[in-house]
């Protein structure tokens, strides 16, 4: 004889089914979010406020989940939707240290941007005055709302209490505490790879099936596109342009100090052995950086991408003592080439910036004008050239024969195509120093 189901089983089975539903009907009109759907298993938790997740799981509250879709099954389709475009924006993984509250109003207006730019019915809803004020604010500051870019305005915002209480009531409806801690380095790393392939696996349906999807479902691919583009470390991507070479220094990973002591100890000032002179590093020593000073580049970001260079160089000791840097400007044709030999001529360059062109943008004459150079042996061994720009130009037909980047600020950035023999940076914001990255 089956026994009868108790109050919990009952609202657990009610709301698993909820649950289905809502998933099915974003199924119906999203097919290219089947794994992403279907990838968080259900816990009933009448501790979490409404519905949140891990990553790994959807925990709901089941009075709250019976009550919300009674009263407007669309919000439910919204919510379930949310939880999903923060596990495949990474959001729950890459808060980094960030200020934990501002972050994740951060990322639920992140994610309610891209909802509401989608034209399905399943999720359509009017968007309040508040949230169409907040969307037009950020949109001046940015053209699509990254959760990291709005992070760093809503910082600059300086919000009181009040307001930030405001923009919470707005745009918070799921429970964020489920959420890993910074220093709990294992369940991150299984959210973050599990994410990452489901990602991968979205954006290639997206990009298969293109056009279905961009007509309705906003900038969700653009931005899918720019989250699963792999990071490094800026200071190692620098490093592909470094050479070896013998400096003087004495070299402490072949010199034995107990020897060099024991002698000393033994004779009087005569150590048995003495320290190397000259070391082996491997530093920057030849590099071009070609600026593009069109209309299109504003000073403000051309100093940014300059700050980070230098930065990073300067920080982690990258330079030779003498070195041969040539920083170009051009627009349609070069301005002015200006020679740096050490890193305090950077730093006053630097200090001086001045823009000349506004031309319109052609790569070609900066190429032309480095093989130039290097026809009239001014480079011994030119490792590779960085392109600042908004990639908006005619790029050279032929590769050239050193390594080239064209560097685009984040900020600022729309994506765009670059020659297959060239790397395509994406420098992070100057805010987020202490976490500089690339994206490839």
């Amino acid at each position: 004889m089956n026994r009868d189901l108790t109050v919990e089983e009952k609202l657990d089975m009610v709301s698993r089914k909820i649950l289905a539903v809502s998933r099915n009907e974003l199924y119906l009109k999203m097919r290219f979010l089947d794994v992403a759907l279907s990838s968080l298993g259900f816990v009933m938790d009448e501790g979490v406020q409404g519905l949140g997740t891990d990553g790994l799981y959807l925990y709901y509250h089941p009075q709250y989940l019976g009550g919300l879709y009674r009263e407007d099954r669309v919000m439910v389709n919204r919510l379930y939707l949310h939880l999903v475009l923060h596990g495949i924006f990474h959001h729950i993984t890459r808060r980094k240290g960030r200020e934990k509250r501002l972050y994740s109003l951060a990322c639920d207006i992140a994610v309610e941007s891209m909802t509401d730019d989608m034209h399905y019915r399943c999720v359509l809803k009017s968007r309040p005055l508040l949230r169409r004020e907040t969307y037009r604010r950020l949109r001046k500051e940015m053209k699509v709302l990254s959760a990291d870019r709005v992070y760093s305005v809503l910082a600059c915002w300086k919000l009181t209490e009040g307001e930030l209480s405001r923009l919470e009531a707005e745009f918070r409806i799921d429970d964020h505490t489920f959420w890993p801690d910074d220093d709990d380095q294992k369940k991150r790393s299984e959210i973050e790879n599990r994410w990452q392939d489901i990602s991968d696996q979205m954006e290639t349906e997206m990009e298969t099936f293109s056009k279905e999807a961009s007509a309705e479902s906003g900038s969700l691919i653009d931005q899918v596109r720019v989250e699963n583009r792999e990071r490094y470390d800026y200071q190692q991507f620098l490093r592909k342009f470094s050479v070896l070479r013998e400096e003087m220094s004495v070299d402490q990973d072949s010199f034995d100090y107990v020897f060099y002591t024991y002698g000393l100890s033994l004779y009087g000032n005569m150590p048995l052995i003495e320290p190397q002179e000259w070391k082996e590093t491997r530093k920057i020593e030849e590099f071009v950086i070609v600026i593009d000073t069109s209309m299109s580049c504003s000073g403000e970001l051309v100093r940014k991408f300059l700050e980070e260079t230098y930065g990073v160089l300067s920080e982690n000791d990258s330079f030779f003592r003498k070195v041969n840097i040539h920083i170009i400007q051009c627009d349609d044709q070069v301005q002015t080439d200006q020679k740096i030999t050490s890193e305090e001529e950077l730093k006053e360059y630097m200090d001086h910036l001045e823009l000349r062109g506004e031309g319109g943008t052609d790569f070609r004459p900066a190429f032309e004008y480095v093989a130039g150079l290097m026809n009239q042996n001014v480079f011994e061994q030119l490792k590779g050239l960085i392109y600042f720009t908004d990639g908006k130009g005619t790029y050279p037909a032929k590769m050239p024969p050193f390594e080239t980047a064209f560097v685009f600020m984040q900020e600022d950035y729309e994506d765009v195509d670059v020659p297959v023999w060239a790397m395509k940076i994406v420098l992070e914001a100057a805010e987020y120093r202490n976490r500089l990255k690339v994206e490839i």
